[in-house]
């Protein structure tokens, strides 16, 4: 069992805090996305940290998990909270998520186009994104418009 659903045994819907970790992945000016299963919409890589792990760690873990791929050489991309933190799953679960993001140009492995929470994997350009995650826009528009990093907000 995760932590999540273990907090989630305890407190039930009640808002929880997390952090999420995330990696722009980005080769030849294109950044690697993935189409969610869950919202229909596409967005990077990443989930939510595990007690012990490291902002790193859950980056690295998150996107080989839900990509097959292996990256490293990561850097900080940006440390985003506020108000556009807060989310309300369909099942009614309330976050509050701190993202810390990562980015990097080092990757291994094969993308494994198929998994439990994505149906497809595609590199995209800065002016060609389909329609992204609410919660991912604000560092996918930092990213496009390619602002001084790190990024805290």
């Amino acid at each position: 069992m995760s932590y999540i659903q273990h907090m989630r045994q305890l407190i039930g819907s009640n808002l929880l805090i997390t952090v999420g970790c995330g990696v722009l992945i980005e080769q030849d000016n294109q950044i690697l996305l993935q189409h969610r299963k869950d919202h229909h919409v596409w967005g990077i890589p990443g989930g939510v940290m595990e007690p012990g792990e490291s902002f790193e760690e859950t980056a690295i873990r998150e996107t080989l998990e839900e990509t097959g791929l292996s990256v490293d050489n990561l850097k900080l991309f940006g440390i985003y909270s506020g108000d556009d933190g807060y989310a309300t799953y369909e099942n009614g679960d309330r976050v509050y998520s701190v993202q810390v993001i990562f980015y990097t140009h080092s990757f291994s492995r094969e993308i494994a186009q198929l998994t439990d929470e994505s149906h497809e994997h595609r590199f995209f350009s800065r002016e060609d994104l389909p329609r992204l995650h609410q919660h991912q826009r604000r560092f996918i528009d930092d990213w496009v418009e390619q602002v001084n990093l790190p990024v805290v907000k």
